[in-house]
């Protein structure tokens, strides 16, 4: 992904310095592995932290983070960010997830009371964590967005559940067979949707892939396997409100400043005062999440004062030259 600004309303004419800063698809290979993301087909067996440890080791670099823990049995899709992309993964919390599920009845029923019962669990739930989970057992809300019967064989059914981040899949199928009256076990459980990432519409990796693909590097420094692999960091944040900043702007970001009305140059048509943001550089970088204070009318009608407050940084200091003078700096001119 790259920025378009074409989609976006410019309100300060700038240019960008190619100087400083990559395009998301044209970094260098040792740049990408610092914002970039796998998504993992992750097989039945290990953690969601030994494919982590395993990835990091392949790579051969230090920091990495997966969204959303799959069970060791579990297979799908699991998102891995590399370096400073962790910082940008929670972002896919806001998404939904979806999962293919196979469970048993404990007792034969007929088939529209299974499915009457399923179509309860539509909308908000209640939900306890199961005893074995990672999280403080509390009963919360969760949303099932859509639940279906996609096969059923005897006793044994095949789900389809479209439902919000967080929601035990597990302890869902229980409570469905609790409501029946006959108990329901799940069996097998496979993920194929976070956020924006699909089965349907996105290469899964498995690991063996990523293994060939650093080894083609290592001997002929071919980077095209690697490449199609490892994917730009901005790709998951497709889809939200954003905002572009002056090339002089962005260190002062970087550095703990927030958003000032000076430094945009472009904006997204309808944000609203709250709206989540992601805050670019004019060459599509992702600088920071942040929060609107102003919505957009109000940042063209005004010349100053904070539009965005910044509330989660990505972007290394100093990957920008300082375009800001210190109190000192001031003193010593």
């Amino acid at each position: 992904m790259t920025l378009k600004l074409d989609t976006l309303e410019i309100i300060n004419d700038d240019v960008t310095n190619n100087k400083y800063g990559y395009y998301p698809h044209s970094r260098p290979l040792e740049v990408l592995l610092d914002n970039g993301i796998i998504l993992l087909d992750k097989p039945s067996g290990p953690t969601s932290h030994e494919l982590v440890a395993w990835t990091k080791r392949i790579l051969g670099i230090t920091k990495a983070g997966h969204s959303g823990t799959l069970d060791p049995g579990t297979t799908g899709l699991l998102p891995i960010g590399l370096g400073d992309a962790t910082k940008a993964l929670s972002i896919l919390l806001l998404g939904p997830k979806e999962y293919y599920a196979i469970a048993r009845i404990h007792q034969q029923k007929d088939l529209d009371q299974i499915d009457n019962v399923i179509r309860e669990f539509t909308g908000e739930i209640y939900q306890r964590p199961p005893q074995r989970s990672s999280v403080k057992r509390s009963t919360r809300v969760r949303t099932i967005y859509e639940i279906q019967i996609l096969e059923c064989v005897e006793r044994t059914i095949l789900l389809r559940i479209l439902c919000e981040a967080g929601t035990y899949i597990r302890k869902l199928v229980y409570d469905i067979g609790e409501i029946l009256g006959t108990g329901a076990t799940m069996f097998e459980l496979r993920r194929t949707r976070v956020s924006i990432f699909s089965e349907a519409s996105d290469r899964l990796i498995r690991l063996h892939d990523l293994v060939d693909a650093v080894e083609t590097y290592k001997e002929t420094k071919e980077e095209e396997n690697i490449r199609s692999i490892i994917k730009p960091i901005e790709m998951a944040l497709e889809g939200i409100t954003c905002v572009a900043v002056k090339d002089s702007a962005v260190d002062a970001l970087c550095h703990g400043a927030q958003v000032a009305i000076p430094g945009i140059v472009a904006i997204d048509k309808d944000i609203r005062k709250g709206n989540l943001v992601g805050i670019y550089t004019l060459k599509g970088e992702i600088i920071a999440l942040g929060e609107a204070n102003m919505n957009s009318e109000e940042i063209k009608q005004n010349d100053k004062g904070i539009a965005f407050n910044i509330k989660r940084l990505i972007m290394k200091p100093d990957t920008y030259p300082r375009g800001w003078k210190t109190k000192t700096n001031k003193n010593l001119k």
